[in-house]
């Protein structure tokens, strides 16, 4: 349309305390853009996973109206889950409100874009994207057009929970840097008025050099060789956002935000193994080697609950009426989730200690709660510690993921920075959500709020 142009760039998983504080004298373009608009911490969804956390961020509604609960979700009448894509996603995001007001918008790897779906303007999928010949744009001919420019695409790194860091190191460099030049060709020459992209280099990163690079991570080895990789890779994405940001003009806002943060993991709570232990998950046999739970043979009559874990529990009832094997008549349901809630807050480790424990249904989160969601959600240790849904381990606590070598969980807080193109410079701010992202968006181009979304407008 011309005029009002918005850059959104997003780093999936960026925390403040390496932002804001440990990398901003390494950043001067992201430093220069907080000196001169707004900044401060952006408080996540629940959960704070990137599925469903940029979906919130993107449509401004929460994972319950989402029906999203994590990567994979449930489905009626089975036990197992199934990893969300884009299909899953029912509701308007962003770029839907401005192309319907006749802007040109681009949508480039965000997640649960893939398959990619028609706009007005161009998609890119996310890391999601499975690959093979699977479309990853739309219109389908930007494809070819970005391949001559860029090679192959690079939707994600693989196996990046290892320890191959130097090899992962490589891949993350690479790919973060085509990323970054498709998000250049795209501006460029399609000259979108609202670009949404989301890195998730920046994710993977923390992932697999956390440790390395937190002098307070409790595996920290000092002189590692990777301990300076942290200032090396925020460095460059900083010069990639200067030279992104380099081709707007004086009318073009830049956000730079994070669905969540980052923190050390000090380890896993067993939940599976505590629930043995309590009574509520009967086994017909102990595993000889610690395994997933969709793997052990669950003695379905005799279990009350069980638990998927990920960065947080997720755990469900067995109810008569709506689990295949159901053993909680519907009229227990309330009674056995306060029992299983009052018992999860008081949990132990294995040295009797208490551990810290968040507590909650999913009607104290959401306004509803649609699709298969939890019959409650559980936080260990203000998630120093990740809930490990393997049994057999033996234990209630371990040390490692049970998924791959991995140095961090989530953090509720990440990053929100906006500057440019006119709109209100505030300097730090505090209270920011990740549901006021989509109506400061629309705000920044003069558009009044979709009515039932959450969130406030700093553009006011």
């Amino acid at each position: 349309m011309g005029g009002k142009r918005m850059i959104v760039i997003g780093l999936d998983c960026a925390p403040p305390r390496l932002v804001f504080d440990r990398y901003r004298q390494v950043m001067p373009n992201l430093a220069a853009l907080m000196d001169r608009g707004t900044w401060g911490n952006l408080r996540s969804s629940e959960p704070p996973i990137t599925v469903p956390a940029w979906t919130c961020m993107l449509s401004g509604r929460d994972a319950g109206e989402l029906g999203l609960y994590g990567f994979r979700n449930r489905v009626p009448r089975e036990t197992g889950l199934r990893l969300a894509d884009g299909n899953d996603v029912r509701v308007k995001r962003v770029w839907d409100w401005l192309g319907e007001q006749g802007y040109r918008v681009a949508a480039l790897f965000v997640p649960l874009t893939s398959p990619p779906t028609p706009v007005r303007g161009h998609m890119v999928s996310g890391f999601m994207w499975p690959g093979g010949d699977s479309p990853w744009c739309f219109p389908r001919d930007l494809e070819a057009e970005l391949t001559e420019c860029v090679g192959p695409y690079r939707a994600d790194i693989d196996d990046f929970r290892s320890d191959d860091l130097d090899r992962i190191y490589r891949d993350l460099v690479k790919m973060t840097n085509q990323h970054f030049e498709i998000a250049e060709q795209v501006w460029n020459r399609k000259q979108p008025d609202l670009m949404v992209i989301v890195e998730i280099g920046v994710d993977r990163f923390h992932h697999a050099f956390w440790r390395h690079i937190d002098p307070d991570h409790p595996r920290h080895e000092e002189g590692n060789p990777w301990k300076d990789r942290g200032r090396e890779y925020y460095q460059l994405l900083d010069a990639r956002i200067g030279r992104l940001c380099a081709a707007t003009g004086e009318d073009t806002t830049v956000m730079v935000v994070s669905d969540h943060g980052a923190r050390a993991m000090h380890g896993g709570f067993c939940v599976n193994e505590w629930l043995i232990q309590k009574g509520y998950l009967s086994l017909r046999e102990t595993p000889e080697v610690p395994g997933p739970l969709d793997h052990a043979l669950v003695d379905w009559p005799r279990t009350t609950a069980w638990a998927e874990g990920g960065y947080y529990a997720r755990i469900f009832l067995n109810a008569a009426g709506r689990e295949p094997a159901g053993a909680v008549a519907p009229d227990r349901v309330r009674g056995v989730r306060d029992e299983l809630r009052r018992e999860l807050e008081y949990a132990r480790n294995d040295q009797g200690e208490r551990v810290p424990v968040l507590v909650r249904a999913p009607e104290e989160y959401y306004r509803q709660a649609r699709g298969f969601p939890p019959d409650l959600m559980v936080y260990f240790d203000e998630l120093k510690l990740r809930a490990v849904g393997s049994v057999g381990t033996g234990r209630l606590v371990v040390e490692e993921n049970d998924i791959g070598p991995d140095g961090c969980n989530h953090d509720w807080d990440g990053i929100f920075i906006m500057g440019g193109g006119g709109v209100p410079v505030r300097g730090h701010i505090e209270g920011a959500e990740i549901y006021d992202v989509t109506p400061t968006i629309l705000g920044a181009f003069g558009l009044g709020r979709p009515p039932g979304i959450l969130g406030r407008d700093w553009t006011l």
